[in-house]
């Protein structure tokens, strides 16, 4: 910001009201000092009222005193109200305008970069931002994190269906382990063969001959995520973005509980960011 920016009329303001008060207080403390000298004994009258036979002498409160208190109530009232900080500056706005200003120049820079660069910079920027819980391998550190080496796979839906999940933050809750779910364990791969081959971005499967009986095994999971896998409007994951960036983006945007902690989302990365983020984890499967 530009000091002393008189241009600024907030800034204009506020230093002509900093002079009148300190001519103001002057003048007053004047008055006050030429009173003491000035004024006698005998002229003074003693208050009613005393505190140990002690007493004060009435004494009115300067008027010089009593212009600058009314004033500084409604220079106050004006200043928060129509001024600094609700109406112009703030600290945080300051910020929050910077950030606007460099992510709408970052990404008007790397809106055209390739497929390969943005896993690239997807790397890079998961090295810095999520690799201490993952791992620089993405392997989720013996089971600390999510092991990101198998998420947007058929692999990964499997795992899953097995464990359940604590979900994104969504409104239908955490998702139940298969045992609790009544599924068996012959009917786990074959509703991830179906979702990884039907419904979700993957559009492949290692297990084509389950997918006609993960269909109907499907119906025990169709009650949340809907017969479309959609999550019925947002309430549940949507399955169909399954093994795309997307996905990705989206649990950075809503963060994800865990079972042994929350991954918080991630507001202070800009859109190409996340989506190089996404590119870079998706890669990871796809490259097993």
């Amino acid at each position: 910001m530009q000091w002393l920016n008189l241009e600024d009329n907030v800034n204009l303001l506020s230093l002509i009201g900093a002079v009148l008060i300190i001519l103001i207080t002057l003048i007053v403390v004047n008055r006050i000092f030429k009173q003491i000298k000035e004024k006698k004994k005998e002229d003074l009258e003693l208050s009613e009222h005393s505190w140990d036979d002690i007493k004060e002498y009435k004494n009115n409160i300067p008027i010089g005193w009593l212009v600058v208190y009314v004033l500084t109530i409604v220079w106050a009232i004006w200043y928060f109200l129509w001024g600094y900080p609700l109406n112009s500056y703030s600290r945080i706005g300051e910020y929050n305008e910077e950030v606007a200003l460099h992510n709408a120049k970052f990404e008007e820079k790397f809106k055209n970069l390739s497929e390969q660069d943005r896993i690239t910079m997807g790397e890079n920027i998961f090295l810095v931002q999520c690799s201490a819980c993952h791992g620089i391998t993405a392997d989720g550190i013996n089971g600390k994190a999510q092991n990101l080496n198998i998420w947007g796979s058929e692999e990964g839906i499997v795992e899953v269906i097995k464990t359940g999940s604590k979900g994104m933050n969504f409104a239908g809750g955490e998702m139940p382990a298969a045992s609790d779910l009544g599924i068996e364990d012959d009917d786990i791969k074959a509703i991830a063969a179906y979702v990884a081959k039907e419904l979700s971005a993957i559009k492949k499967t290692n297990n084509e001959d389950l997918v006609a009986k993960g269909k109907e095994a499907y119906a025990s999971c169709a009650a949340c995520h809907g017969e479309d896998g959609k999550g019925q409007d947002g309430i549940f994951p949507d399955l169909t973005k399954y093994g795309s960036a997307s996905f990705v983006v989206d649990v950075l945007n809503r963060g994800k509980k865990g079972f042994i902690g929350s991954m918080p989302s991630f507001p202070t990365l800009n859109s190409i960011q996340k989506q190089a983020v996404g590119e870079y984890v998706i890669s990871l499967s796809r490259s097993e």
